[in-house]
Parts: structure tokens; C-alpha cells; sequence
């Protein structure tokens, strides 16, 4: 596969780039593993790349938790949900920590004057750079990756399972293995839609999402409706309409709440 191909497969579109970015391009998210493990050595390597990305300002607020046992696994898997998290052989945890830069302050007797709303956010933004780095590093040596999100739907129970003190919390998961299937190209939204030069401009976005829709639903329909109970079966379930209904109730709504618990400061 070139990298126009992939492109192509992705966005429907054409665009010519460097080969060295067919492999990124065309990449595809995993959740079904063989049975052959990872060896400690490469995911402690792995990790150390992850770290090796940039941070803010140098601060390094993201650290790497690696799960090991086997019954914490389980119960980290049991917090997100979702079944396919159990069987992944490898759990990463990326973790925001803004607790070492108050811990830096207090070593050197100064006062500390950044606990406001964007303190998390710059860690979450470091743990996120190091997952996405990570992603890239697993998937260069042949192993297969998806990121998991929802280690924050009891962020007290995560929080609790792994020791976390106040000022660190999971930013996001990683589970990965040898992948036992080749990744799938998941279609994207159209580069017009996301795409923008010098000024932000979603004057065609509704055109671009039902072109998109259409797209999707011919190559990779979704596969199961969101809350029928609620809204009746669609005729012409797509993309956005999946969307729409996934965001109809409140996801996390108490987040706010447990970064305050754990000592920030959202003003």
C-alpha cells in the first residue's frame, strides 16, 4: 500500500505524501490479540519512547503506569466497561501528574501559584502526546493498539485500585499484544471538513458529514443503533446520527467534581 492509497481509503481523496508515512496513514486500531506476549523488556522500551515525546514547558506531568497483575487487570478492565480490555495483553495507564510540580515548589520553598483550571489540562495534554507516541512506537514493531478512554468512568475505583494520590489522575489506557487480525482503515471525515488554512471555517460541514455518512455506511456501517428504546430504529442510521444519540446523556459529567476532590482548583 502507498501512502495516496491509504489516503484515499481513509478520507476518499486524493493526496500525494512521503512514503515514510504509509504505515501512520493506513493504521488501524486493535482489540483482538494472539496469545503470545509481550516481552517486559519491549513494552519498559515502549514506555521509554512514549517518554521521550515532547512536554510542556518541560514539566513532564505524565507518568506510565504498567499493570502486571493479573487480578488488577481485571478489575482496571471491569472500571472501563468493555470486555475486549480483559484480554489485551498489555495495560498501560497514562497518568496526568501534576503533583510532582507542586512537590518541585515545595522542594525549593517557593510559593505555588498554578492550580488553576489549566493545570490538568496541561497534564492530561502531556499524557495524551506520550499515548499518541506510544501508539506510534507499538505499532512501528508490529504490535497492534487502541486507546481506552473510559479507565476515567470511575476515576475514584481506578484512582483507588492503583494508588493514585490527589494531583494524579488517568488521563487514558492503552491495551496492546500481537494483533491477530491485519488493522482495518477506519473512514475519516473528509479533510474539508477538518482541515483548515489560516481561519477556521465550517461553512460546508453539514455537507461534508452527509457526504461522510454515506460514505460510511457503504464501506463500514455502524453496526448496532444507539438507544432505540428511546428513539425507534433508523432507516438511515449513519455516522452522525450514532453521534447525536451517544451525546443525548450526560459521559462523565462528574469529572469536574473529582479533579476538585483530588485537589485542583477548576476556577
Amino acid at each position: 500500500m502507498t501512502f495516496s492509497e491509504a489516503v484515499a481509503q481513509r478520507f476518499s481523496e486524493a493526496l500525494d505524501g512521503p512514503e515514510a508515512l504509509t504505515q501512520m496513514a493506513a493504521r488501524g486500531s486493535a482489540r483482538h490479540f494472539t496469545d503470545q506476549p509481550v516481552a517486559p523488556g519491549l513494552i519498559r522500551a515502549l514506555a521509554a519512547t512514549a517518554l521521550s515525546s515532547p512536554t510542556k514547558s518541560d514539566l513532564q506531568q505524565r507518568d506510565i503506569l504498567i499493570v502486571t497483575e493479573p487480578e488488577l487487570h481485571a478489575s482496571l478492565a471491569e472500571c472501563t466497561g468493555q470486555d475486549w480490555v480483559a484480554r489485551a495483553p498489555v495495560l498501560l495507564i497514562f497518568l496526568a501528574n501534576h503533583r510532582r510540580q507542586q512537590r518541585l515548589s515545595t522542594l525549593h520553598g517557593l510559593p505555588f501559584g498554578n492550580n488553576h483550571a489549566d493545570a490538568p489540562f496541561n497534564a492530561a495534554m502531556d499524557a495524551a502526546i506520550a499515548m499518541a507516541t506510544c501508539v506510534a512506537a507499538a505499532e512501528r514493531v508490529g504490535l497492534g493498539c487502541c486507546p481506552i478512554s473510559t479507565i476515567r468512568n470511575q476515576p475514584e475505583r481506578v484512582a483507588e485500585l492503583l494508588s493514585l494520590p490527589p494531583q494524579v489522575f488517568p488521563a487514558m489506557g492503552l491495551g496492546l499484544g500481537w494483533p491477530k487480525f491485519p488493522p482495518r482503515i477506519a473512514i475519516r471525515l473528509p479533510l474539508t471538513a477538518t482541515l483548515h488554512e489560516n481561519r477556521f471555517d465550517d461553512a460546508g460541514e453539514e455537507d461534508a458529514i452527509h457526504t461522510y455518512d454515506r460514505a460510511r455506511a457503504a464501506r463500514q456501517p455502524i453496526a448496532t443503533q444507539r438507544r432505540i428504546e428511546e428513539f425507534g430504529e433508523s432507516t438511515n442510521y449513519g455516522w452522525s446520527e450514532d453521534k447525536a444519540r451517544q451525546y443525548v446523556h450526560p459521559d462523565r459529567a462528574g469529572w469536574g467534581a473529582y479533579l476538585r476532590r483530588i485537589g485542583f482548583d477548576l476556577s
